[in-house]
C-alpha cells in the first residue's frame, strides 16, 4: 500500500461522518480547505512516525497494557530544558517510565503565562526550554527507548499576546471574529447569568474590559487568556492545524486542555455542550486519518457522570483517555478522615464503566486539589459540605490538632470558606514534618503512607502517573515566595525543581528516598508481570467492616488478587473471609485471607495460590 492510498483509505473510512459533523457546525465550502490541510500535514509527517502509526494501528490496545507507567513534570524544573530532559532519560528508564507528560512548554508571556496555559505561539517552544527541533529530537530518542511523550494542547483560549489577539486588538475584524468581542455589557451580562465563574476570587467574571478598544472580550479563566470562538470555522481549521503540527514533532499523546469550555451558547452554562462532543469526535477522526498512532487525553475536571461522555461510544469514540479526577480528590479526603467509605463508592462507580475506558490515575498533579466530592452522599453520613471542606483544608495544611500534613491553600474564598489545596505527596503525608522534627517513628509512618498510596494507585485500572519528585519523597518547595512572578500562586509549592542532590540518596540503604523509590519500582514490576492488573480484569470492592480499610479485588484468567489498604494511622483488621491460600506479592509471605490485620497505613497485595504447600 503506497503512502497516498494509506491516507486516502483512512479519509474514505471517516469521510461521511467527518463531513456530516463539520457541516452541522460550519459552511460546507470550508470542508475542502480542511481536507487540504490534513493531507499537507500527513505528507509532512516523518517516515519514522508513519511507521509507528502503522504499528499502533495493528495493535490498537498498545496503551492499555499493565506495564504502562507515567510521569509528569515541568521541563525546567526537572532538567532545565529539553536537552536536559534528554540527558536524564536514563533516570526515567530506571523509574520504569514509558509515558512522559511534559507540562506546557510552548511560548507564553512571562508573568502572564498561567503556568504555560496562556499560549502566545502554538508553533514555538518557550525560548529558555529549547526549540521545536529539540522537541522532535527528544521524541525520536524517547521512541527508541519505548517512551511516549504527552504534551498539552490549550484549546479554549490564547494569550492576549498571541498574533491573533494582537491583530484583533489592532481592530482587524477577521481576527476579532476569532474571539468574543462586545461593544457593551448587554450580552456579556446575559452570559454571566448562567455561566459559572472559574476563579471567582482571583479572576472574577467571564469578561474583561479593554480600555484601549472600549470593548469587552470573553476571558473565562484569566483576563490575559482570551476565549476562542469555535463558531468561526477558521478557528477550528487553524487549531486543528496547530495540533497536527505538534503531532508531527513526534508527540504521542495530546492532552486537550479545558475541553468542556470550548463552545459558548447564551442561556447555558457554556460547559459540556453537544457541539463540544462534535468537535472532539472530529479531532479523533482527524488524528485517525493523519496520525493514527496519536492518542487524545481529555482534561475534564468533573464528576464521573460528566466525564464519561468524553469517551464517546464504541462506534463513535472521542477521547482515548481521561483523568480520574474525583478519585484523586477522594483519596486525600480519605487520608484526612481515615474513612474509606466514599473511596469505596467512588471505585464502584468507576469500575462499573466499560473496560474500554482508560483512566489516568494519580495522587496529585501540577494543579491544586479541589474538593469536588459527592456531598449528596456524604451529608446524610454526617459530612456537611462547608464545615467538612474547612476540616479537610485545616487538616492538610497542618492547622488541625494532631495533623501531620504541611500543605497550603490556593484560591481561598473568604466569603464561601471554600479553598483548594497544594502540596507534594510527601509533605501532605507527614514526611516533611517528621523529618524537620527528627521524629523517626513519624517518618516511618509517613513512608508507609506514601508507599500505601502508590500501591493503591497502581492497583487501579488504567495508567498510573507519578508526579516527578514523588518517587523520592520530595518536600514542598517554599522558595516560590521569593520569586515575585510566583509568590501569589501557591501551586508553585509543589512545582519546585527536582532535587538531583537528594535523588542520589535513593541508593543509600535506609534512607526514606530509597524506601520510597524501591517500593514504588517493585510494585510497578509486579504490576507489569501479572495479567490480573490488565484493564480488562474484573474489578470490584468488598466490605471490610472497618471504615479505615479498603478492599479491592481483581480477577483475570486464573489470577485473583485481593488488595487491602489501611487509610488509618492505627492498626486495623480487614474482616474479610476469602477461601484458599494467598501470597503477598509485595512481601512474599504466604497467608490466609481471613481477618487480615494491617498496621497503620499498611497494605497487602494478596494473590490467590493454587495447591501451594507451606
Amino acid at each position: 500500500m503506497d503512502k497516498r492510498t494509506e491516507f486516502e483509505s483512512r479519509m474514505a473510512r471517516h469521510l461521511d461522518e467527518l463531513k456530516w459533523l463539520y457541516c452541522e457546525l460550519y459552511p460546507e465550502d470550508g470542508f475542502s480547505y480542511l481536507r487540504g490541510r490534513l493531507k499537507a500535514r500527513y505528507q509532512e509527517r516523518r517516515t519514522s512516525l508513519k511507521s509507528l502509526d502503522l504499528a499502533r494501528e495493528a495493535d490498537p490496545d498498545w496503551y492499555k497494557r499493565n506495564d504502562m507507567v507515567g510521569m509528569m513534570m515541568y521541563t525546567d524544573a526537572f532538567a532545565g530544558n529539553l536537552e536536559g530532559v534528554q540527558k536524564h532519560l536514563d533516570y526515567l528508564e530506571e523509574c520504569g517510565v514509558n509515558y512522559l507528560h511534559l507540562m506546557p512548554l510552548l511560548d507564553s508571556p512571562e508573568g502572564k503565562s498561567d503556568g504555560g496555559y496562556a499560549v502566545a505561539d502554538f508553533t514555538k517552544v518557550r525560548e529558555d526550554l529549547g526549540t521545536m527541533e529539540d522537541l522532535s529530537r527528544l521524541a525520536d530518542t524517547c521512541h527508541k527507548k519505548g517512551i511516549s511523550i504527552c504534551l498539552d494542547f490549550v484549546m479554549n483560549h490564547t494569550s492576549e499576546e498571541h498574533s491573533w489577539a494582537r491583530r484583533a486588538r489592532a481592530g482587524e475584524q477577521e481576527f476579532e471574529d476569532r474571539y468574543f468581542f462586545f461593544d457593551s455589557f448587554e450580552i456579556p451580562g446575559k452570559y454571566e447569568k448562567t455561566c459559572p465563574q472559574v476563579f471567582p476570587t482571583t479572576a472574577p467574571g467571564n469578561f474583561t474590559w479593554l480600555e484601549d478598544r472600549k470593548k469587552y472580550v470573553m476571558t473565562t479563566f484569566y483576563p490575559y487568556q482570551w476565549d476562542l470562538n469555535y463558531r468561526n470555522p477558521m478557528v477550528f481549521h487553524d487549531m486543528v492545524d496547530n495540533l497536527l503540527n505538534l503531532t508531527n514533532q513526534g508527540v504521542d499523546i495530546i492532552r486537550i486542555d479545558a475541553v468542556p469550555y470550548i463552545w459558548k451558547e447564551l442561556g447555558t452554562s457554556c460547559r459540556n455542550l453537544p457541539q463540544v462532543h462534535s468537535i472532539v469526535r472530529m479531532m479523533r477522526m482527524i488524528c485517525e486519518i493523519v496520525c493514527p498512532g496519536v492518542l487524545l487525553l481529555g482534561e475534564v475536571v468533573m464528576e464521573p457522570a460528566k466525564v464519561a461522555p468524553y469517551f464517546g461510544t464504541v462506534e463513535k469514540p472521542e477521547c482515548h483517555m481521561l483523568y480520574n479526577v474525583t478519585t484523586m480528590a477522594t483519596t486525600w479526603h480519605t487520608i484526612a478522615t481515615g474513612d474509606a467509605s466514599l473511596l469505596k463508592r467512588q471505585m464502584d462507580i468507576v469500575n462499573s464503566l466499560p473496560k474500554d475506558y482508560v483512566f489516568l490515575n494519580y495522587l496529585r498533579c501540577h494543579d491544586d486539589i479541589g474538593w469536588g466530592l459527592d456531598y449528596d452522599w456524604l451529608e446524610p453520613r454526617g459530612f456537611r459540605e462547608v464545615p467538612h471542606k474547612k476540616y479537610l483544608n485545616d487538616f492538610l495544611t497542618g492547622c488541625y490538632p494532631g495533623s501531620f500534613a504541611k500543605g497550603e491553600l490556593y484560591n481561598a474564598d473568604p466569603a464561601s470558606g471554600d479553598a483548594r489545596l497544594c502540596g507534594t505527596t510527601a509533605s501532605l503525608c507527614g514526611l516533611e514534618k517528621a523529618f524537620e522534627e527528627g521524629d523517626v517513628q513519624a517518618e516511618e509512618q509517613a513512608v508507609r503512607c506514601i508507599q500505601m498510596l502508590h500501591g493503591y494507585m497502581l492497583v487501579q485500572s488504567g495508567i498510573p502517573v507519578i508526579y516527578s519528585g514523588d518517587e523520592i519523597g520530595q518536600f514542598n518547595d517554599n522558595r516560590y515566595r521569593e520569586d515575585s512572578r510566583k509568590a501569589e500562586d501557591s501551586r508553585y509549592l509543589h512545582r519546585g525543581s527536582f532535587r538531583w542532590d537528594l535523588e542520589k540518596l535513593r541508593k543509600k540503604e535506609g534512607s526514606f528516598q530509597q524506601k520510597i523509590f524501591d517500593a514504588v519500582r517493585k510494585m510497578e514490576k509486579i504490576r507489569a508481570e501479572h495479567p490480573v492488573f490488565l484493564s480488562q480484569a474484573a474489578v470490584w470492592t468488598a466490605e471490610t467492616y472497618e471504615n479505615a480499610v479498603l478492599c479491592v479485588n481483581r480477577a483475570y484468567g486464573d489470577e485473583k488478587l485481593t488488595a487491602l489498604f489501611n487509610f488509618g494511622r492505627n492498626e486495623h483488621t480487614a474482616w474479610i473471609s476469602e477461601e484458599g491460600q494467598y501470597r503477598d506479592l509485595i512481601t512474599g509471605e504466604v497467608m490466609g485471607a481471613e481477618s487480615v490485620r494491617l498496621p497503620g497505613y499498611g497494605m497487602r497485595w494478596l494473590l490467590r495460590q493454587e495447591n501451594i504447600s507451606e
